[in-house]
């Protein structure tokens, strides 16, 4: 099952990813309990701490910006990458992801620690690479 989502854009995102949690003053990416499917999370500690981070903010926009289905395959992507599912499982980290979606995908991902490892891992386990 092929990827709902430009691996450009992903790509995109990893760098950032990378370069936010990097980045000198950045925020200690430690686990902070969020959840997608949390219905009680009325706003994430980053979005508060970073709201003026011209890297957050972008992600944050970039992630916005994708159609509901193209979100959903994110999240999954990061699960794969995190060893959540294998790639036999992908239908399976589809349906999961789908089920929690909410309007807190960016807050969610941008908060889980190695994110951009994730990301690149699963991509590269549906067999695509971001160009250095």
């Amino acid at each position: 099952m092929a990827i709902e989502i430009n691996p450009e854009t992903v790509c995109f995102l990893i760098d950032r990813a990378h370069e936010f949690q990097t980045a000198e003053g950045g925020p200690d990416m430690v686990d902070t309990g969020l959840d997608v499917a949390d219905e009680d999370f009325a706003a994430s500690p980053l979005e508060t701490a970073e709201e003026s981070n011209p890297v957050y903010s972008e992600m944050v926009s970039t992630i916005g910006d994708l159609e509901p289905d193209q979100q959903v395959c994110l999240v999954a992507l990061m699960w794969l990458g995190r060893g959540d599912y294998s790639l036999d499982e992908w239908g399976a980290a589809l349906e999961a992801a789908g089920q929690a979606f909410n309007n807190r995908t960016a807050d969610y991902l941008i908060s889980t620690p190695l994110l951009g490892d994730y990301l690149q891992e699963g991509l590269s386990l549906h067999g695509y690479t971001c160009e250095d």
